[in-house]
């Protein structure tokens, strides 16, 4: 059997199509709403950990890189103790005075370079303490944001485990559904969808008005919805306009709201009936619903 073209489907069955459509869509975000915030805040936590593990990283390697350098000023340290004591040995064997300061000053530049390389010895490892310091403040925070995301993580799958089967129906008749509607009308359907607020991009009409942004519309654009003859936008939201007969609502005339059923009451009253004894009373019912006399 041939497959009907959506073209060729009367305006009446579009609408009726695209507002089934649209209650899909809409039980699908109501399983999105359950998830809350909890998909935002898992994303959020997993940016925080991810620069937490850059910045980690960045302090770990300018913790090596100072203690590379302390084990490279202590490797110049052993070379100019290792000078100082040539040095020293030479001034035993000097002929003159020229000689003896040349080497004094070589033995005292020596030493105030062994000063210097225990100064910036010092420093770095001032600055590894520093550095380790800030890493296990880093390390800690990062363990508690990882506890956090799992935490939320598990809500997550909890939530996304109940509503699976369900969503996975409802996407399956969504899918079965935009393939009976015609692709142009599909198209506008899901851009008005997607800048509505609520999320509605058809909706049907309401004590006169439109239902997603409740302006007044006119009776003879009203009848013009009702004839179902053309595709109808409200002129002040740019929604999908359908009458409630087709959207499946009953509308009570008198009040102009969706009809609700009510239960009927009755109470009883006693009057008085002359039957055999005059003074005997009967009770009877009393009619407070005034339909029932209809």
């Amino acid at each position: 059997m041939a497959k009907k073209d959506p073209t060729d489907m009367p305006v009446e069955e579009r609408l009726k199509t695209l507002y089934q459509l649209q209650t899909t869509l809409s039980g699908i975000d109501e399983k999105r709403a359950l998830r809350g915030e909890l998909p935002l805040e898992v994303q959020d936590l997993e940016d925080e950990i991810e620069g937490l593990s850059t910045r980690i990283e960045k302090i770990q390697n300018e913790i090596n890189e100072y203690e590379q350098a302390v084990t490279l000023k202590k490797g110049e340290i052993e070379t100019a103790k290792a000078s100082v004591e040539r040095y020293k040995t030479q001034l035993n064997d000097v002929k003159n005075n020229r000689e003896y300061d040349t080497l004094s000053k070589e033995i005292e530049f020596q030493s105030l370079e062994i000063e210097l390389c225990n100064k910036k010895i010092k420093e770095a490892n001032f600055k590894i303490e520093e550095k380790k310091v800030e890493l296990a403040q880093n390390q800690e925070v990062i363990d508690d944001r990882r506890q956090a995301l799992d935490l939320k993580k598990s809500e997550l799958d909890e939530i996304m485990e109940e509503t699976r089967a369900e969503e996975e129906k409802l996407r399956a008749k969504v899918k079965d559904l935009e393939a009976k509607i015609e692709p142009r009308l599909l198209t506008s359907f899901k851009r008005i969808r997607k800048n509505a607020r609520n999320g509605l991009g058809i909706v049907y009409v309401q004590r006169d008005a439109c239902g997603g942004c409740f302006n007044k519309i006119p009776p003879q654009r009203q009848l013009d919805i009702k004839m179902h003859k053309k595709v109808i936008v409200c002129e002040y939201c740019g929604r999908i306009l359908i009458d409630p007969e087709l959207a499946g609502v009953k509308i009570d005339k008198v009040t102009g709201t969706e009809e609700k059923k009510t239960r009927k009451r009755a109470i009883r009253k006693t009057v008085k009936k002359e039957i055999e004894n005059p003074d005997e009373e009967v009770k009877v019912p009393e009619i407070r619903d005034a339909s029932y006399l209809e």
